[in-house]
């Protein structure tokens, strides 16, 4: 989904851009189909006070920008999952696959990206993707096995690629919910989960599925969601097993962009709002989101599109959430 370029600049000039950015340092391996892909990296606060919202038992963890040449394949990043505590996989609504490390500093808090590489994702005749309408990748998850499926929208699909460490070069089609999604509102928030995987639409409705067919958790309004109100952008499960955790997006022309983080329980209701970003602070077009256990909580990563827009940024934030007690 694009911003007007109003909204996006005024997002963009809510963001702290004072620190100097870095080379990230390049990937050095060899494995084939894979191309090391150079960017810049610049920390980031939560900026001017007054737009960010953290509940109890939530602590800011660190941010960085990506800083692209105009022609590099790390634009439009739509979504990502950690591997492990550092190793990431993340994929673009242009048809690419990128895997990458996170930096941590001697505190543990984010302090940059490393190793960053990419891949064109492939048609099931093995054929790289080169149509828009094709690679409009806005979702991923890594199953029990390590096994890595994609979600596609504008022709809505959700594919398996195979093992993340021997990519399959056919594609296989996943269960999928068997409903007429919007155009550009699809399977944006997708996560594994216990015997399957689940599903969320843009505009409305969740689903369990697995390889004999999907189940409603909660079903679609009979008026799609408008993107004026929080909409479901990306999820993941929750390390624990219990629930999932998901990111929301709100626009309200010409310049209200917001992005919160909240728990679904199991049957799908919905938890209280644990971060909430506006403006004047950091804030963007927010639509991936990864979690992986940290002490005895959770560390949460999110995820900004810039859309291949100027005006806009690629951030990784992360909060940490500890019980509260």
């Amino acid at each position: 989904m694009r911003f007007s370029a109003l909204a996006a600049a005024a997002a963009a000039l809510a963001l702290s851009a004072c620190a100097t950015s870095v080379p990230a340092p390049v990937w050095t391996g060899g494995h084939a189909g894979w191309t090391a892909a150079e960017a810049e990296v610049r920390p980031i606060g939560l900026g001017i006070p007054g737009g960010a919202a953290l509940d109890e038992g939530v602590q800011f963890a660190g941010g960085v920008e990506l800083v692209l040449d105009p022609g590099s394949p790390l634009h439009s990043l739509s979504d990502l999952k950690l591997v492990d505590e550092h190793d990431f996989v993340s994929v673009s609504d242009a048809g690419d696959l990128v895997r990458g490390r996170l930096r941590l500093d001697a505190a543990g808090r984010l302090a940059g990206m490393d190793s960053l590489r990419w891949r064109r994702l492939t048609l099931p005749d093995g054929s790289p993707i080169a149509d828009k309408a094709d690679g409009d990748a806005e979702g991923l998850f890594l199953d029990s096995d390590g096994g890595l499926a994609v979600s596609f929208e504008r022709r809505h699909r959700l594919w398996s690629y195979g093992s993340l460490e021997a990519l399959a070069v056919r594609p296989a089609p996943l269960t999928s919910p068997d409903v007429e999604f919007p155009l550009n509102d699809g399977m944006e928030g997708v996560s594994a989960a216990p015997g399957g995987w689940r599903i969320a639409g843009e505009s409305g409705g969740v689903w369990d599925c697995a390889a004999r067919g999907c189940r409603v958790v909660t079903a679609p309004l009979t008026e799609p969601i408008p993107d004026s109100d929080y909409r479901i952008t990306g999820m993941d499960r929750d390390p624990s097993g219990h629930g999932f955790w998901v990111i929301e997006r709100r626009f309200r022309p010409p310049v209200d962009v917001r992005g919160r983080i909240r728990r679904m329980a199991a049957d799908g209701t919905p938890g209280p709002v644990l971060v909430e970003l506006s403006l004047p602070s950091t804030v963007d077009n927010f639509e991936g989101i990864a979690a992986v256990r940290h002490g005895d909580g959770v560390r949460l990563y999110i995820l900004s599109d810039d859309n291949g827009n100027t005006r806009q940024r690629t951030l990784l934030l992360a909060f940490d959430v500890r019980p509260v007690r």
